[in-house]
């Protein structure tokens, strides 16, 4: 991320808490409209309602009519999907946002975990944003980069007038990294050959759970990025139902997500995660295969 200084970054106590608590630190409140994907992760919903926003689930730029969200959140790769969006559609949200004076804020905790196809590109880079940051944040993690979900690293980047807003709303509620934790966020971002070597382990597991998959009836949807398999059984030419796919996939010992945990339009899928060990998915292979 070229160019960014010391005010356009600040460390966050893992992600998941800071995609929560954003828009409330960020002045959002009662009247406001936030908008996440149609397919997202619960978080952005839980952090619209926490500050008494209208949360808005929509894929789609014409959905809003005169009601201008006060914050549009992208994740791309996406959770649970793993559908990566194109620069191209990137900057036309990055230019509708501006027009508007809406916050954007990508999701980009696993723009390091792309297996196929177009890789992801941040909104940070100039080729995206014009080269301004202007209205304009982004979060990431090295809970899956690095695997370090444990020490709660992760951090927001951007526009440095919005970091300001950030840090000095944190500062007050005590949300400060520990040392320690900034030192290992440190330490990991500068060494890529522990990153590459589990990208290499993720790889694998998701070349054999996705053939096991496609083997035992599946068809898997997107899942180009990110660490899951968008999936839905087919049988006879029929999709099922997602909570029959779990339980069909309980019965052989496998643990899946149900796609309608993300969104109606989950309801046909259900999420599997190849972050289970070597040995747990090689059993959930052969479960599969049997």
């Amino acid at each position: 991320m070229p160019g960014l200084g010391l005010d356009a970054v600040i460390p966050s106590i893992g992600s998941k808490e800071l995609v929560a608590t954003l828009p409330l630190h960020l002045g959002v409140g009662a009247g406001d409209v936030v908008a996440y994907p149609e397919l997202a992760y619960p978080t952005y919903e839980v952090g619209a309602a926490l500050c008494g926003a209208t949360g808005v689930a929509t894929d789609s730029l014409t959905s809003f009519g005169p009601e201008v969200p006060a914050l549009l959140w992208l994740n791309s790769p996406s959770n649970p999907t793993g559908r990566v969006l194109p620069p191209a559609h990137l900057r036309k949200v990055v230019d509708w946002c501006r027009e508007r004076g809406t916050v954007l804020v990508s999701d980009e905790c696993y723009i390091e975990c792309s297996w196929e196809g177009e890789r992801p590109v941040s909104v940070l880079h100039p080729d995206i944003n014009g080269g301004s940051l202007e209205g304009i944040l982004a979060v990431h993690s090295l809970s899956k980069r690095s695997n370090l979900a444990g020490y709660r690293c992760s951090f927001v980047a951007g526009d440095p007038a919005l970091v300001g807003e950030l840090l000095a709303v944190r500062k007050n509620l005590g949300l400060i990294m520990p040392g320690p934790m900034q030192h290992a966020m440190v330490a990991a971002l500068d060494d890529d050959a522990h990153a590459d070597e589990q990208h290499a382990r993720y790889a694998a597991r998701r070349t054999s759970l996705r053939a096991a998959l496609e083997g035992a009836g599946f068809r898997v949807d997107h899942s180009e990025s990110s660490l899951y398999l968008w999936s839905t059984r087919v049988v006879d030419g029929v999709e099922q139902d997602c909570w029959e796919t779990v339980a069909w996939l309980a019965e052989r010992g496998i643990l899946a997500a149900p796609g309608a945990f993300y969104g109606r339009a989950g309801a046909r899928h259900v999420r599997v995660a190849f972050t289970a060990t070597d040995e747990r998915v090689a059993a959930a292979v052969a479960r599969l295969a049997a």
